[in-house]
């Protein structure tokens, strides 16, 4: 499984770190669109469009609304031990774009 990547949108705030034991989800403004590379996301509120060039790290956002902590999204989807700090690092680039939101565990 490659390490994922993304090209997500810049805002002035910056999020707190995505660690494991958070609990995020999509933000509410923002659309998935699956593509063949991964998925398109589109945000309703800045009209800005950024993209999600990995199916596997797609699945780990969508993931994220259903799980009580990030650990157990990666969990779900089956990231291997030794990837989670490059998931971790995506995960952080789309906090950072707005593209996901903490949320109270």
């Amino acid at each position: 499984m490659p390490a994922p990547t993304t090209r997500p949108s810049t805002r002035a705030t910056t999020p707190l770190a995505v660690r494991e034991q958070s609990a995020w989800q999509l933000s509410g403004s923002v659309e998935l669109r699956p593509e063949p590379f991964g998925a398109l996301a589109y945000d309703f509120d800045t009209r800005r469009l950024s993209f999600l060039k990995s199916p596997a790290l797609v699945a780990v956002v969508r993931a994220l609304s259903g799980c009580s902590s990030v650990a157990e999204a990666l969990d779900s989807t089956e990231v291997p031990d030794a990837q989670r700090p490059a998931y971790l690092a995506a995960l952080h680039d789309l906090a950072t774009g707005g593209l996901i939101k903490e949320r109270a565990s």
